[in-house]
């Protein structure tokens, strides 16, 4: 689907024309590819919460406008995309992209052209590293994984466990890399570490080495497309133990995906569908409503930052000055709490290599969940 097609069914879909004062942002999002099983949902938070916001009377008057691109999940479009949004779209900022990989090729373009990038999905090390005008509301790996191995190992007498890991994704070896720590840290022995690669379909021999270990538990860092058949795979072969999975595992089409093999999975997130707090009841309904499908973690991570933004917009004067309002809005973001679907949330900086101030990073605690049936059950 070409740019200019996707923004103008996104305006529509709205049910608004742009005129001189609406506030346009960019959506960079894969929207077609494997990762479009997150980044159709994510696309659908933003317009759902950009609609509610507009409804209410928009942002001190103003109408926020989504222009949306689909980067396919690809580094090389992402990053076409982003000059495409940030040069000749000239957004106010921009959303996205969906994956880790992408976000490392994309968010640079942004840094340089002095315009927030706002990851709502991207949780591998070293995102926010890039500069400060990268924002992210995804808690990263390294804050959740430790705190759901931790609650796996208590609910499932977990001793000792088998990694699984996809090597050649930023995202993946990212969460293999935290993974790991927090095994040394928690003193969990690893009985073998088996790797993939991105549209690899047969994992027997992997998981045979595992069976054979006597692992307790799969340490499992992989994105749905790879993750799903491993976890069918696993259960084919008599493997019927606890998958301890990152972030790339949270989502509800893993109960398509994995075919009713899906049991025993354990993820952790700040959002889940079992949290009846006042604010994701109201999101569920909504969502649930205008889309007739049940919402996942990456819908409601967006959601909440689109939320999160305009709660930064309330406090800028825009000027109509575009790079002055770019750096106002970039300097209000940091200033933002918020609760919502997602809980309760606000930034935390972020330092680069030498360890200077860099970006921003989302500051919430993580709710652990284990798999049942078509559900995620929330476990302490």
């Amino acid at each position: 689907m070409s740019f200019k097609k996707t923004a103008v069914l996104s305006l529509a879909a709205l049910g608004f024309a742009a005129n001189a004062a609406d506030i346009k942002i960019g959506v960079a999002e894969a929207l077609s590819g494997g990762a479009a099983q997150y980044g159709v949902a994510i696309r659908n938070g933003f317009e759902l919460a950009a609609a509610e916001i507009n409804a209410a009377g928009g942002v001190n008057g103003d109408q926020l406008v989504l222009v949306v691109a689909d980067e396919q999940g690809k580094k090389e479009e992402a990053i076409n995309v982003f000059k495409k949004l940030v040069f000749q779209d000239r957004v106010l900022m921009v959303f996205g992209p969906t994956l880790s990989n992408s976000a490392q090729a994309g968010h640079p373009i942004a840094q340089a052209g002095k315009t927030v990038a706002f990851g709502t999905s991207t949780t591998a090390d070293g995102i926010t590293a890039i500069g400060d005008y990268v924002f992210r509301n995804s808690v990263t790996e390294a804050d959740v994984l430790p705190e759901t191995i931790k609650v796996a190992v208590k609910n499932a007498g977990i001793k000792k466990v088998a990694v699984m890991y996809g090597n050649d994704d930023v995202f993946t070896k990212s969460g293999y890399d935290n993974f790991k720590k927090a095994l040394e840290d928690l003193k969990i022995p690893v009985t073998t570490t088996e790797t993939f690669a991105k549209g690899d379909v047969d994992f027997k021999a992997q998981l045979t080495k595992i069976k054979a270990s006597g692992a307790d538990a799969i340490v499992l860092s992989a994105l749905l497309a790879e993750g799903a058949p491993i976890m069918v795979q696993a259960r084919q072969l008599g493997l019927n133990v606890p998958v301890i999975g990152g972030n790339g595992m949270n989502s509800t089409k893993v109960f398509d995906l994995a075919k009713g093999q899906s049991d025993n999975l354990y993820v952790g997130s700040p959002w889940s569908a079992s949290n009846a707090t006042p604010e994701n009841t109201k999101f569920i309904k909504a969502y649930t409503e205008k889309y007739k499908v049940a919402p996942d973690q990456f819908a409601a991570q967006s959601y909440d930052a689109l939320h999160i933004a305009a709660q930064a917009l309330k406090t800028v004067k825009l000027s109509g000055n575009l790079p002055a309002d770019r750096t106002a809005l970039r300097d209000a973001l940091p200033n933002v709490k918020w609760t919502g679907a997602t809980g309760a949330f606000q930034f935390r900086r972020a330092t680069d290599k030498a360890g200077k101030p860099a970006g921003y990073d989302a500051q919430q605690t993580p709710i652990v969940s284990v798999t049942k049936g078509t559900e995620f059950v929330i476990t302490k």
